[in-house]
C-alpha cells in the first residue's frame, strides 16, 4: 500500500452577503514526501527569502510579496508525484437555506464534492487541514464525512486527517498558496499564478 500526504486549505469565505466574495475554492495538494515541501520553505527563510520573511510566522499567500509567491509555484514544478486538486463553488449558484445557513455544512459540502473527485486505489494517507474548525465536534463531522466520500470514489484507501495551525506544516502553507491561486482566476479573471504550474492539476466545479 503507498503512502501520500494531503494537505487540505480554502481561498475565499463563506459568507453570502454584499461584501462576501463570489467564488470559495478548496485545494487540495497531494505529495509523496513532505519534506520536501519542507526543503524549500527552510531555504526560503534561512537564505533566498530570510529578509523579507524575517517577521513571518507563516507564509500566508495574501501577505506574501509576489515574486515570492511565483518562486514557491515554481518550486513544486521540480517535485515529483505530485497532484493538485481543486473545487469551486459560484455563491450564486447556491439555493439551499440549509447551507447558506450554516457555514459549517458549507464548508464539508463543498470538501466532500473534492473528495469525490479523489480517485486513489491502495493508498494509505495522511490527511492535514487549517485548523479553522476549532471545536473537536465540528472536526469529528468534517472528518466522518470527508473519509465517506474518499471511501466512496476510492479502493483500498485509509487515510488519517489531522487539523492543525498551518505555520505548524509547510503541506498547508503550500495549499493555501494554491487555493489562493485558483481563487485569482475565478474572483479576479487572473490566471497567472495557475499558468506558473507544471504539474497535474484538476478542477471540479459545482453546479456548472
Amino acid at each position: 500500500m503507498k503512502f501520500k500526504y494531503m494537505y487540505i486549505d480554502e481561498s475565499g469565505d463563506l459568507g453570502f452577503n454584499v461584501n462576501s466574495s463570489k467564488y470559495i475554492i478548496i485545494t487540495a495538494l497531494v505529495i509523496d514526501d513532505y519534506r520536501e515541501l519542507d526543503k524549500i520553505v527552510k531555504n526560503m527563510r534561512r537564505n533566498k527569502f530570510k529578509k523579507e520573511l524575517t517577521h513571518m510566522n507563516e507564509l500566508k499567500a495574501y501577505k506574501l510579496h509576489d515574486y515570492i509567491r511565483i518562486h514557491m509555484l515554481k518550486k513544486l514544478n521540480a517535485i515529483p508525484n505530485i497532484k493538485i486538486y481543486h473545487v469551486i463553488l459560484q455563491k450564486s449558484k447556491v439555493f439551499s437555506d440549509y447551507l447558506k445557513s450554516d457555514k459549517h455544512k458549507l464548508y464539508n459540502f463543498i470538501a466532500g464534492k473534492l473528495a469525490h473527485n479523489i480517485l486513489m486505489n491502495d493508498i494509505s494517507m495522511d490527511i492535514k487541514i487549517d485548523k479553522s474548525k476549532g471545536n473537536i465536534f465540528l472536526q469529528k463531522d468534517f472528518n466522518d464525512y470527508f473519509k465517506r466520500k474518499l471511501e466512496e470514489s476510492s479502493k483500498e484507501i485509509k487515510c488519517k486527517i489531522e487539523h492543525g495551525y498551518s505555520h505548524s506544516w509547510s503541506g498547508l502553507q503550500f495549499a493555501d498558496l494554491l487555493a489562493w491561486s485558483c481563487f485569482q482566476k475565478y474572483e479576479n479573471n487572473n490566471s497567472t499564478y495557475l499558468e506558473t504550474l507544471n504539474v497535474p492539476q484538476e478542477f471540479y466545479t459545482i453546479w456548472n
